[in-house]
């Protein structure tokens, strides 16, 4: 069998010349496995939060109508992207097939992985949904999918169980994200606490500040308020809706003594939030917009109407050692594994 490119350009049907993510269609032929490709038994999709959150909406809350929108998603694009949100989410599976010129000793035929790219950019075939679980935005199917030799994978952990393992690997870059950008001191704001990135990230922030800095979680619903708290991972939490930016504002500098943050980090699902990430942010400070909601658009002419001079980063889903970093959160907290086997497994 031929090498394909390394960056999966082969399998783009339409429009020829771009990359995968943003292809249109893509091939999901799995009777063609290049030398250069790893193929897929896949167990399960956890769509990301945007994408599941956009779909059930338009769904109406359906369970059968939402399992008919993602395969007529993936039948038309032979990829699972989201055509309004633009995203995708990643997958559990067994090697099923390694091509011969991917020479990797760490992985072989049988191993169970998690996908850490996006299936905005994954051949993917369904045959059969088995099972939808909209809670925690899950989909178990039977199925393929496709690695290039780009893709990057993490073997799943024999200390937790496969559902542990993907609701964390699921939102691994926002975690390991904010281990690189928060420093000692410094005040953090998080948008969208109360979710798996939200409360991933406080954890870690809280780590990184330090006994001088100070960490501020923002959720919606009071219920989550409570949970965080419980948990321990943020100084506060404000209860206030991130659609409504000078309320917001009001509310989230109150809770740091007035002063705007060094850096907010947003997990939020839905969209509309960028100046509530944007105004509390002081001058040179920085916006992490993990959340795929996110209109980069507003954000940057956003930014540039309220006279904000502020570095803001794309939720780049990938950082390096992002896996380890939030399986490892789950191992030295017991507080957040339990809440998250609660609720995510």
């Amino acid at each position: 069998m031929a090498m394909g490119c390394k960056y999966g350009s082969h399998r783009v049907l339409e429009p020829k010349g771009v990359l995968p993510q943003p292809a249109a269609r893509i091939s999901n032929d799995m009777s063609t496995v290049f030398e250069n490709e790893i193929l897929v038994d896949v167990i399960a999709l956890n769509i990301d939060s945007a994408s599941f959150t956009q779909i059930e909406e338009e769904a109406g809350h359906d369970v059968e109508k939402i399992g008919a929108k993602i395969l007529e998603i993936v039948g038309k694009k032979g990829k699972m992207q989201n055509p309004v949100t633009g995203s995708g989410g990643m997958f559990i599976g067994k090697v099923a097939q390694m091509g011969s010129a991917l020479v990797n000793h760490e992985l072989k035929v049988g191993d169970k992985i998690a996908s850490l790219v996006s299936l905005s950019l994954t051949p993917l075939k369904i045959e059969k949904i088995i099972k939808i679980y909209p809670d925690i935005d899950r989909v178990e199917i039977i199925g393929q999918a496709i690695l290039f030799e780009s893709g990057i994978f993490a073997k799943l952990p024999e200390d937790m169980t496969e559902s542990l393992a993907l609701a964390a690997l699921d939102v691994a870059g926002a975690p390991a994200q904010a281990a690189k950008l928060v420093k000692p001191g410094q005040s953090v704001l998080i948008l969208g606490a109360g979710g798996k990135s939200g409360m991933l990230v406080a954890y870690e922030a809280m780590k990184r500040v330090g006994p001088t800095g100070r960490v501020v979680g923002n959720v919606y619903l009071a219920d989550d308020k409570t949970i965080l708290d419980e948990l321990g991972v943020c100084h506060e939490v404000v209860v206030a809706d991130a659609t409504r930016p000078i309320e917001f504002l009001n509310a989230v500098l109150a809770a740091n003594g007035g002063r705007e943050y060094d850096i907010v980090v947003n997990c939020v699902n839905v969209q509309n939030t960028e100046m509530s990430s944007i105004l509390p942010c002081r001058q040179e400070g920085i916006v992490y917009f993990f959340s795929m909601a996110t209109h980069f658009g507003k954000a940057a002419l956003g930014a540039e109407g309220v006279g904000k001079d502020i570095t803001m980063i794309v939720g780049n889903g990938y950082t390096k050692d992002h896996a380890e970093i939030t399986l490892w959160e789950l191992r030295e907290n017991p507080k957040l594994r339990k809440l998250f086997e609660e609720r995510y497994v």
